[in-house]
């Protein structure tokens, strides 16, 4: 392992000199283009897949060598990790290496580490947001393939996605744990519609997706029919651990901002974001000791407590940040601006499972509370 003091000036020294001069575009093909141009740069600096393992093309960074990179990515200012590549390199990417096959590995990572693809995750549909347990968007066996019939929403980038971690009912009589199967869809495939929707920040990242006789083939599953259950629990673990940590940095450095914004002549206002700062210590302390408890291993539902503190602190930042600079300031305004956080840090409590889910999973499977009524 690299001396840690040196891993961290190399780090800081390469982000520096490559880091975009410009924010990406928010969605689109423009924002296509830069986000698999920034992925591409990262390959070439020997800087992809930080914590994937170095059989798989990653760096294979130790989890103390991942926590310094955040840091300095979180501090250099470069593009947000909540963008177009996220669902393929913390959702799918680590979700093909631990369940998926040779063959999908071999094709997938590859493309997903060197800037060519983007994913997206469908696994939200209208009856079925944080439970998962009543996914109906239906997958039934034909010879070799899965033909699909269903709808999906609030998949992020589905507009600019080549491919789809896809959860589907492939057996509609049995229980949770064996009813659903995780399927690679490609997002060209006959009788698949994409239809974007705007939300009240402005941009059109999340998307509604339909499927009409959508013909898959049965090699496209990852971690076998049926199984989707499982393989579900281990992308969302994923998702709801150490992913959400650069953002987590990102926020404590607008904290630190905030606080050298603030006027003295505002007593209660650097009373609030001083709250934040230890809050944001605290949440850091949090998350790095999850990461470090799960070096070894796939992380566990410990990792909903990271997800759930990390969208509450995010919702109480922008909020602060707002009222500091004001609506109409020139902080605030512009698809970067401060009110396009605000609005869109709502979100936060809803994706990747809802706050009441949340709870629900910290209270029983890791605190081994009784189950609720179902």
């Amino acid at each position: 392992m690299t001396d840690i003091a040196e891993f961290r000036r190399q780090a800081r020294d390469w982000l520096q000199a490559n880091k975009p001069a410009h924010p990406h575009p928010l969605d689109g093909p423009g924002a296509r283009a830069a986000i698999l141009s920034w992925q591409n740069t990262q390959a070439e600096g020997g800087w992809a897949g930080i914590a994937w393992p170095k059989a798989y093309g990653g760096r294979g960074a130790s989890v103390l060598e991942q926590i310094v990179w955040c840091e300095e990515y979180a501090h250099a200012g470069a593009p947000s990790p909540l963008d177009a590549s996220f669902v393929g390199l913390n959702h799918a990417g680590p979700t093909l290496i631990a369940c998926g096959t040779s063959e999908q590995k071999a094709f997938h990572l590859p493309r997903l580490l060197n800037g060519e693809d983007i994913w997206c995750q469908g696994f939200s549909e209208p009856g079925a947001g944080s439970d998962l347990a009543a996914v109906r968007t239906r997958g039934r066996v034909e010879g070799d393939e899965l033909v699909i019939d269903g709808h999906k929403i609030w998949s992020s980038y589905a507009d600019i996605a080549d491919w789809q971690e896809l959860l589907v009912r492939t057996d509609p009589e049995a229980k949770t744990s064996g009813a659903l199967t995780w399927v690679i869809c490609p997002m060209n495939a006959p009788g698949l519609t994409v239809r974007s929707i705007k939300t009240m920040a402005g941009p059109r990242k999340f998307c509604e997706v339909f499927y009409d006789g959508v013909r898959i083939p049965l090699k496209n599953v990852v971690g076998g029919v049926n199984n989707g259950w499982g393989t579900a629990m281990s992308t969302l673990a994923f998702e709801r651990g150490t992913a959400s940590l650069p953002l987590l940095l990102g926020l404590i450095e607008l904290v630190e901002s905030l606080l050298v914004a603030c006027p003295a002549d505002r007593p209660a206002m650097r009373t609030r974001i001083a709250r934040l700062r230890a809050e944001g210590a605290a949440q850091k302390a949090m998350a790095y000791r999850f990461a470090l408890d799960s070096a070894d291993s796939v992380p566990d539902s410990s990792g909903s407590i990271v997800r759930l503190g990390f969208a509450e602190f995010a919702q109480r930042v922008s909020a602060a940040a707002l009222d500091l600079f004001g609506i109409a300031s020139a902080e605030a305004l512009g698809e970067h601006g401060l009110s396009h956080h605000y609005l869109d840090a709502f979100s936060e409590t809803i994706a990747g499972g809802s706050a009441e889910i949340q709870r629900n999973i910290i209270g029983e499977r890791v605190l081994g509370l009784p189950r609720g009524p179902r």
